[in-house]
């Protein structure tokens, strides 16, 4: 009875704050309209033909053999890419966690690796790996006088994924080990196990269930990687390139929302594996932190061969990134290396560069204060409120994460070019720069929803009790209490959303029309001429710009932040 009436006394008091019902119902408006729609058109093509419904689409695509090929060639390279990056991730978080590592060098090295990725378009590696080891590769031609070294396939997707996604296994090892208690490996090595005895029989089995969630998360980026198999695939075509092609190249539009099912189906199961079975596992196996600072390791039989391992694959990594400045400074890449400022020169005398920056930049300093607001907001409802729609709300704006890029292009492309909205103002998103700022927004929302999350979740209910028990209402609460204690979360959720809108390319390479100019479809354009000059100074100034927005939000975070606050008082 007295639950009864709680309940009920909660729900007149959720009801008696009009700002919240509002925000509640506009949040899952959005969320249905530009997620879940856009999801469901992909599955009414599929299905819904002119001869009624049935799995005739399907069973078309399926006598493809290109399609065929396409599943195959997308699980081979998704299952090397998951394996080679948890192993390596997890072989440089063990060194940083677990070797006593000798200079500051090599620490300053790691955080690069790990930062590079996150401030670089998705496609950069593949610039690299083309101007490195292809046909005109200063390493193949010039150095090992190798004139025929083919880059492109299999192995040149794997080795770039690879490179690319193993900083955020690296990321994710690093929290597991540090959160192991040393108490437990200290006593294995006193009865006698030597260390890789206890590595096999005590550390791995308590990070068996994070490293299966690593390999998860990269295996769910590898298939849904678009950019680094259109520029360094050749002939080998994987699903997010062949749904591309399928709707760009034979106009076949019901092919590729069944193609694009397909591809989602994949992300989807690998998803709700990784978030709703590994994820858990891994926090109830590792549940607080170690007990005690850890005796970092010293043998040098262990430290000198892990050092040297991690410095050269490190080293590269930079190599590989350092290659692309370089690619827009020499005259002629693989002939002719005098330097040269033409290609610079010709980005914004020549190609529209300042058209293509304008355009990226102001899109994409749109979406990312939206984002940001809208991450805390429906973390804050996830964490402090209690509703129906909330478990909704969080599934589906986490949703985001497994849906491929080319799925969601797609998406939109149906839904609001020619679904259910064929006149009005839906109808009229398409090929506007507001679609391209909600495809930010949607593709943004998951990575800034789990910092709020984890970042509200520390912070006492009381608090904010006691500004309601003063008479304020939700918004007050939220914009002058919530929102500050968060702001580290805040400030970081903007300069993310900044630096993946204007590095995106496999969502909006569909939907952005003549009448916008984006960095990345322009160097996505050039790179598959062949044009790596123009590509390289394009993709140069990009890497700046992000590189600058990240060390911006640090400087501020710095002077500014919450625990900067705390310190002072």
């Amino acid at each position: 009875m007295a639950k009864n009436q709680s309940a009920s006394l909660d729900r007149k008091k959720f009801f008696a704050d009009p700002i919240m019902v509002t925000t509640i119902v506009a949040l899952i408006a959005f969320l249905t309209l530009f997620i879940l729609y856009p999801l469901a058109i992909l599955l009414v093509d599929s299905f819904v033909t002119d001869e009624g419904i049935g799995f005739s689409v399907f069973q078309r695509i399926l006598k493809m053999s290109n399609f065929r090929r396409a599943i195959t060639n997308t699980l081979k390279v998704g299952f090397l890419v998951g394996i080679a990056s948890a192993l390596i991730g997890l072989l440089f978080a063990y060194v940083e966690v677990y070797v006593k590592l000798k200079t500051r060098f090599m620490e300053g090295l790691f955080k690069v690796v790990s930062m590079l990725p996150v401030v670089s378009p998705p496609f950069v590696l593949s610039l690299s790996m083309i101007m490195l080891f292809g046909k005109a590769g200063i390493i193949t031609r010039f150095l090992l006088h190798i004139y025929d070294n083919n880059v492109y396939g299999f192995w040149g997707i794997a080795i770039v994924q690879t490179l690319t996604f193993f900083p955020v296994c690296y990321m994710m090892m690093r929290g597991l080990l540090k959160n192991i208690d040393p108490s437990l490996e200290e006593a294995a090595r006193d009865m006698g196990a030597t260390r890789w005895k206890v590595f096999m029989t005590v550390t791995l089995p308590l990070i068996l269930p994070g490293l299966g969630n690593a390999f998860l998360v990269t295996f769910i980026e590898s298939i849904a990687d678009f950019a680094n198999p259109m520029i360094i695939g050749g002939s080998y075509d994987t699903l997010a390139t062949t749904i591309y092609l399928q709707i760009t190249g034979a106009y076949d539009k019901e092919g590729a929302s069944a193609m694009a099912v397909v591809l989602l189906g994949i992300t989807l199961l690998m998803f709700i594996v990784q978030k709703y079975y590994l994820e858990a596992k891994s926090t109830a196996t590792l549940s607080g932190k170690a007990s005690r600072q850890r005796m970092l390791i010293e043998d040098r039989s262990v430290t000198i061969p892990l050092t040297i391992l991690c410095s050269l694959l490190a080293l590269f990594v930079v190599m590989m990134y350092i290659c692309v400045p370089f690619g827009a400074m020499f005259k002629t890449w693989g002939y002719d290396f005098h330097l040269t400022t033409k290609w610079f020169r010709q980005v914004f005398t020549k190609y529209k560069g300042f058209k293509a920056f304008k355009d990226s930049f102001v899109l994409s300093l749109i979406a990312s204060p939206i984002t940001a607001l809208l991450s805390m907001i429906i973390s804050y409802l996830v964490v402090k409120r209690k509703f129906k729609a909330k478990g909704f709300i969080e599934a589906v704006s986490m949703l985001a994460m497994a849906v491929p890029g080319t799925v969601l292009g797609i998406g939109y492309i149906r839904g609001f070019s020619a679904g259910v909205f064929r006149t009005g103002f839906l109808q009229g998103l398409y090929g506007t720069g507001a679609i391209l700022v909600i495809v930010f927004i949607v593709r943004s929302l998951p990575t800034g929803t789990r910092s709020g999350i984890s970042a509200l979740r520390q912070i006492d209910k009381s608090i904010e009790e006691s500004a309601y028990d003063m008479g304020a209402d939700s918004l007050t609460v939220f914009m002058t209490v919530t929102l500050p204690l968060i702001k580290d979360s805040f400030l970081s959720g903007l300069v993310t959303a900044f630096v993946r809108s204007i590095t995106a390319i496999s969502a909006i390479i569909l939907l952005v029309t003549p009448q916008y100019l984006l960095i990345t479809v322009q160097i996505n354009e050039f790179a598959e001429k062949g044009a790596y000059g123009i590509a390289c100074a394009f993709a140069s100034i990009l890497i700046i710009i992000t590189y600058s927005a990240v060390l911006l939000m640090n400087l501020v975070i710095k002077y500014f932040g919450t625990s900067r606050n705390y310190r002072e008082e």
